[in-house]
Order: C-alpha cells, then sequence, then structure tokens
C-alpha cells in the first residue's frame, strides 16, 4: 500500500499550474504548511476513495509518494521519517526495525536531495497523534529542530535523545512518543543501541502519571 505526502510544495505548483481542485488519496497526509497555502490559493482538496491513478497532470505527478511497509503479526508500528539529513540513517533503521519485526509507516522523504523538515515530522507527528503509529521516529541533522514542530501536534510527546538514559527517562517518566535523532550528531551504533532501548521501555506510571496529565491539560488549553 501507498500514502502520499502533500506538500505546501505541491500546492504552489498546483497554483502555478492554475489547478483549484487538488486531487488526493484517501490516505494523504497533507501537512499544515500544505493546508495553509490551499487556503491562500483558493485551491480546495477532493479525496479520491478509490485505488485507481492519480490524474496524468504534472501538479499529480509530483505529488512525493510514500512506501507504507507492513510486517505481519501484532508488532508495534512504528512512523519514520528523515529530512535529506537524515535519510541514510533512517534507511539503516529501517533494516534494524524491519529485522526485529516491527511494523514500518514510510513516510519519506526518499532520497539526499534537500527538503524541508517540517513536512515530514509533521508527517511522522500526525500518524502517532491519530493513533495509526503507536510510536515515531524521525531523523535529521541534530534532532532537535524535528523535536519542535512534532510537539506542535496534539497528543505528540517528542523527545531529542542523545543517549541510552534520556531514552530510557522519556520513556520512563514522560511516556514520549515520538523519538526524534541526529545523524550529525550520532552514529548508526550508539542510534540502533537508543531506539531498542526508548521502543522496550514501559511508561513507569505511578507518580509520573499525573505529571504527564498536566502535560495534557496545558495542551488542550491551547485547542479550546
Amino acid at each position: 500500500m501507498k500514502r502520499h505526502l502533500i506538500t505546501e510544495r505541491d500546492v504552489i505548483i498546483a497554483g502555478r499550474d492554475g489547478i483549484q481542485v487538488l486531487v488526493v488519496q484517501s490516505n494523504s497526509i497533507i501537512t499544515a504548511a500544505a493546508q495553509d497555502e490551499a487556503q491562500k490559493r483558493n485551491i480546495k482538496f477532493s479525496v479520491q476513495t478509490s485505488h485507481t491513478n492519480l490524474s496524468s497532470g504534472s501538479t499529480q505527478k509530483k505529488i512525493s509518494e510514500i512506501e507504507f511497509q507492513v510486517n505481519q503479526g501484532n508488532a508495534m508500528t512504528i512512523a519514520i521519517g528523515s529530512d535529506h539529513g537524515g535519510f541514510l540513517m533512517k534507511e539503516a533503521l529501517k533494516n534494524f526495525l524491519g529485522e526485529r519485526g516491527y511494523k514500518i509507516i514510510d513516510v519519506g522523504t526518499d532520497s539526499e536531495q534537500p527538503c524541508d523538515y517540517p513536512d515530514f515530522a509533521y508527517a511522522v507527528a500526525s500518524l502517532v497523534g491519530s493513533q495509526k503509529a503507536e510510536r515515531g521516529i524521525m531523523i535529521d541533522s541534530v534532532g532537535v529542530a524535528s523535536a519542535i514542530v512534532a510537539n506542535k501536534v496534539p497528543g505528540v510527546r517528542a523527545v531529542p535523545c542523545y543517549d541510552e538514559f534520556v531514552a530510557r527517562s522519556s520513556r520512563e517518566h514522560n511516556d514520549a512518543n515520538v523519538l526524534t535523532l541526529g545523524s550529525k550528531v550520532q552514529g548508526i551504533e550508539i542510534v540502533k543501541s537508543i531506539v531498542q532501548l526508548w521502543l522496550t521501555t514501559p511508561f513507569a506510571g505511578g507518580r509520573h502519571l499525573p505529571r504527564v496529565k498536566k502535560i495534557s491539560d496545558v495542551e488542550k488549553k491551547f485547542l479550546k
């Protein structure tokens, strides 16, 4: 199955081509920036529910495809993404996670061509926030910027982790559900250790539960 990521760039191209209705797949992820740009340009999204091919127009061909790989079984579902700086690490982690039986939703990017990290951090976070994925992993060059983006999505508690102690604490104390990593500050072997520990450490509950609830309470104040 394939998913599609609709970015601000797709909407800008549609506007330049004079398209007023942009056809998207029912399982597409439309970034916040794309939604804002569509509103500015008075472009509407039309959801295509069938599995037929998208319009052969130039704009539709430029919509980036997201591979949605799901392994069999009841393993945890993980949304994973990166910008161009984290692409190679993402690919290595996909193999690492696949070998351990995790279900993987890869939201892109799909090359080392320059792209915007907010689009992919949003895609990962939106899948976690909507409970379509249990956890999310996002990789950029440092790991901080993507955490900032992901934490704008309701229901997401994203943390940049640089060692195993922080990874364990973020799960035990904060019930973190999105992990952000930096390809320029971490090697792949330590990243594998961090990821494995982060995915297998349960939330401790107890005295931490009301504190995590207070995080949600703060979030709800701004959703009214």
